[in-house]
């Protein structure tokens, strides 16, 4: 089954990364770890192919919007 990847998905994986970026710049910050938890728990339920998730860091590199 191919899984579509929404743009909910897509803003899910952008907020990951900026929070990744936010507590690599500010080690120890208890909310952007619980943060960073939260959204890698959405993420890992969509149970994506490593393609789909090669696809979906694109697109949240790129800004995101449907292919």
């Amino acid at each position: 089954m191919r899984h579509t990847i929404t743009d909910d998905l897509v803003q899910t994986r952008q907020e990951w990364t900026e929070t990744y970026r936010r507590l690599a710049e500010q080690p120890g910050r208890t909310v952007l770890r619980r943060r960073l938890l939260h959204l890698s728990r959405q993420l890992a339920e969509e149970r994506l192919t490593p393609a789909e998730r090669a696809e979906l860091r694109l697109r949240a590199r790129q800004g995101g919007g449907a292919s």
